[in-house]
């Protein structure tokens, strides 16, 4: 990831409706949610959810996948590493020892 697409990225996340709809489809983990259920969940008319999902696809952090007449939309956990990786990249100077307790909270948050 270079710093122009860490920027799309970061766009994309700085829209409360779009990160809502990440922090949601995170939590419902691999199997997703579709359109309509994100929509009621995070009481978001279906025309905007439709747009900030296309915003966050684009910038990688989501993906969809049509199950029949519906679109099943999850979180691009490979897309959300590439960012938290371009984010650590030169943590604490390289030193990873100094990067440790960041990772750790990270991981006990999950």
């Amino acid at each position: 990831m270079d710093i122009s697409d860490a920027s799309t990225t970061f766009a994309a996340l700085g829209q409360p409706t779009r990160l809502a709809v990440l922090r949601l489809l995170v939590q419902a983990g691999p199997e997703g949610m579709p359109a309509g259920r994100i929509a009621d969940t995070l009481d978001v008319r279906q025309n905007t959810l439709s747009a900030n999902l296309n915003i966050l696809s684009q910038a990688g952090l989501i993906r969809g996948t049509r199950t029949g007449r519906q679109i099943v939309y999850s979180a691009d956990m490979d897309g959300l590493r590439t960012l938290l990786a371009f984010l650590l990249q030169d943590c604490c100077g390289g030193r990873a020892d100094l990067c440790q307790p960041i990772l750790d909270d990270i991981a006990c948050a999950c």
